[in-house]
């Protein structure tokens, strides 16, 4: 019995562990990146963690879009934009101060951002 109660314990916690790590990715987030033909972007993500859903925004200099299909997983995430017509799924990793995001524009070009929290107000 008391083995039973010290598991469901460390289940509980693990739990609210994930739970503590997902409520923080929501705000606002900026990066910048190099796109594969050598264009320098920033964009500021808007990010919305309901359990394990991601919605919300991004922003360029070429306007805003939606976040499509976010995914929130432990301190993994996944989501996908519409630019043009074209999907650029994106897969990041949430750390306590930045985001590491790959972000795929196709035919296996894979181009990395790093995001920061935007404390601008």
């Amino acid at each position: 019995m008391k083995r039973k109660l010290i598991f469901i314990g460390a289940i509980c916690t693990c739990f609210l562990f994930v739970m503590a790590i997902a409520a923080s990715l929501d705000g606002k987030w900026k990066g910048d990146f190099t796109t594969p033909n050598g264009d320098q972007v920033e964009a500021v993500y808007n990010f919305k963690v309901d359990g394990n859903v991601l919605t919300g925004t991004a922003e360029s200099p070429r306007g805003a879009v939606s976040i499509d299909d976010g995914k929130v997983s432990g301190d993994k995430f996944s989501f996908s934009v519409t630019v043009d017509g074209n999907p650029y799924p994106h897969t990041g990793k949430f750390y306590e101060d930045s985001c590491g995001v790959d972000i795929d524009f196709g035919s296996g070009e894979i181009v990395h951002e790093t995001l920061v929290r935007d404390t601008d107000k």
